[in-house]
């Protein structure tokens, strides 16, 4: 038997199409406990996230995190929660429906997206197969992280990887990694900020919030905290703040590390 995804209805005369992954951290499938004991566990086994050694991981993570976290998690997710589902899958299949038009426009050829969550659902081996039963010969995967984090782009690129290296005929690739200085996204950053301004009045300082990493994958040659730092720069110069108008936090922090 073959190891490797095939296609048994394949036609080689079937001209191949560009295909765009977009992808983000993901969401639990439902406000639950349950559903937040396998989001997490997922999440929090990546190591990737987590590079403490496997055996004593598992330890903490089922023996005391798995226990306790969930139910703590899951209502805090009911306050956010719609009949759309969570708000991040809702705006993720936003911006898919926004780029779809966008790209169906300004390009000559034929082109698919799909929606590929790096934890829970719809997972990326799910965007993936819909871009392969659609007869993607090129795939862009573009994950929606602005700053470059093994935790976050390095971690998605294992994912794909992971079903490319099962697939017979694997596409030719490209993988955004970060655009944390891009002019387009530092230009509309500095747009939602003056429509906000607009719509309920200036405040006296910007703050800018950014989830966190552990100081040690800085010490060891992760850039996102430097990446964060530019972004922010770079819009408030856009705004045209002086330094004592913006400031630049982090949040999340995970257990005791720093």
């Amino acid at each position: 038997m073959s190891t490797y995804q095939n296609s048994t209805d394949f036609r080689h005369d079937q001209a191949g199409c560009l295909g765009v992954l977009i992808t983000n951290l993901g969401t639990p499938d439902a406000p639950t406990p349950k559903a937040l004991r396998r989001y997490l566990a997922q999440f929090l086994w990546d190591p990737r996230v987590v590079e403490t050694p496997r055996p004593l991981w598992w330890l903490i993570l089922h023996g005391i995190i798995l226990r306790i976290r969930p139910a703590r998690a899951a209502r805090a997710y009911q306050t956010v929660w719609s009949e759309a589902g969570s708000p991040l899958l809702q705006f993720s299949r936003q911006q898919e429906a926004a780029l779809r038009a966008r790209l169906q426009h300004a390009l000559p050829g034929p082109v698919q997206l799909a929606l590929g969550m790096r934890y829970g659902n719809p997972s990326i081996e799910q965007g993936l197969e819909e871009l392969r039963q659609a007869g993607a010969r090129r795939i862009l995967v573009l994950p929606l992280y602005p700053q470059y984090s093994a935790t976050t782009s390095a971690s998605t690129l294992d994912a794909v990887s992971a079903v490319l290296r099962r697939w017979r005929w694997v596409p030719d690739l490209r993988f955004v990694s970060h655009y944390p200085d891009d002019p387009g996204y530092i230009q509309a950053l500095a747009n939602s900020i003056r429509e906000h301004r607009a719509a309920h009045g200036d405040a006296d300082r910007l703050l800018f919030s950014f989830h966190g990493i552990p100081k040690r994958y800085l010490l060891n040659g992760d850039p996102y905290h430097c990446e964060c730092h530019k972004t922010a720069r770079l819009v408030a110069e856009a705004l045209g703040l002086e330094a004592d108008r913006h400031q630049l936090v982090f949040q999340s922090r995970f257990g005791r590390e720093e």
